[in-house]
């Protein structure tokens, strides 16, 4: 199934054989301590610079009915973020993963995110735009 949107996200997670956790990293666009002119003018225009995770949460795929619920509840931590990153953790036997599975795959999530490892991830805009990094 191709993932084109988050509606396509949560469709195929919920149709897996395995109880599936939904898994997000919150990241903030920054400027680096020792950017050299050329980065400040991107940044400044809306290009470039760093992302630095902000805050992350699992949900089970029966917890959440759409990225505007997912919005929703980000905005109530008064963290502001610019991208979230999305992961799926499968469970085996018909068990869904353990809340120790799961926060062990967000550390690791993080770790890629900050050393720049994405491709595997998805990718969405606090407006629900999927962004690639092919």
């Amino acid at each position: 199934m191709t993932i084109a949107s988050f509606a396509d996200l949560l469709t195929a997670a919920r149709q897996q054989a395995n109880p599936q956790r939904l898994l997000f990293v919150f990241t903030r666009a920054e400027l680096p301590e020792n950017a050299s002119p050329e980065e400040i003018r991107r940044f400044e225009n809306g290009r470039g610079g760093a992302l630095a995770p902000v805050m992350f949460v699992d949900k089970k795929t029966s917890e959440l009915q759409s990225f505007t619920e997912l919005v929703e509840e980000s905005r109530h931590t008064g963290q502001s973020w610019d991208l979230v990153f999305v992961g799926c953790l499968g469970g085996n036997d018909r068990r869904g993963p353990s809340d120790d599975d799961a926060q062990q795959a967000l550390e690791t999530m993080v770790k890629s995110i900050q050393g720049g490892m994405v491709s595997h991830l998805l990718a969405y805009r606090p407006d629900g735009e999927q962004v690639s990094f092919a």
